[in-house]
């Protein structure tokens, strides 16, 4: 026979466990939230080779959209906008090049001095534009990963990287480095 006694501590872990469920469930929604790809406000500028590198990027609330740089036949600079949708439609074609191995984002150093319009494009902005997975999915491409770096030349890409970089480092709770426990400590919780 079973008693009240054993009935409420069974209720109590049924309650803590569906309590678990949720909170699980709310984490990882706020988690999936922060993973989608920002939309990027990017001034693209055309270098005396032709090709194409980024030298200002920006994350922008509202839809992702360019400013093109380009040289006319007098060597005068002369600047275009380009919107959320063109950005898009190139982004489509150049992604169908990586899909059948012809995309300059993937070749050897492709990306060392500029890429075409549409390989700067999908290389800085996959993700915003065609979706995190297939974001994600061309970032695990070594060389597609290292065209997109060396193409992006803006402040915004330089200081994200050294952010990444430098959040791998343990920090104590105020921001102070952490110590090893061999050597002696001498600030603790607050990070001194």
């Amino acid at each position: 026979m079973i008693n009240n006694k054993h009935i409420s501590s069974i209720a109590s872990g049924v309650a803590l466990g569906t309590a678990g469920v949720l909170m699980m469930g709310a984490l990882s929604g706020c988690e999936q939230k922060q993973e989608q790809a920002q939309n990027k406000f990017l001034v693209i500028e055309q270098q005396p080779n032709g090709k194409y590198v980024v030298v200002e990027e920006m994350p922008t609330e509202g839809p992702s959209r360019a400013i093109i740089r380009e040289k006319d036949a007098d060597g005068r600079t002369t600047e275009r906008f380009m919107n959320e949708a063109e950005m898009k439609a190139l982004a489509e074609q150049e992604y169908q090049k990586v899909q059948n191995g012809s995309s300059e984002t993937l070749q050897e150093n492709g990306g060392s001095a500029g890429m075409g319009l549409a390989g700067t494009i999908l290389a800085v902005a996959a993700g915003s534009l065609l979706g995190n997975m297939i974001g994600n999915s061309l970032m695990k491409n070594k060389s597609f990963a290292r065209n997109s770096s060396s193409a992006n030349r803006s402040a915004y890409s330089r200081s994200a990287a050294s952010r990444s970089k430098s959040s791998s480092s343990r920090k104590s709770f105020f921001g102070g480095s952490s110590r090893s426990s061999s050597s002696r400590s001498s600030g603790g919780f607050f990070g001194g």
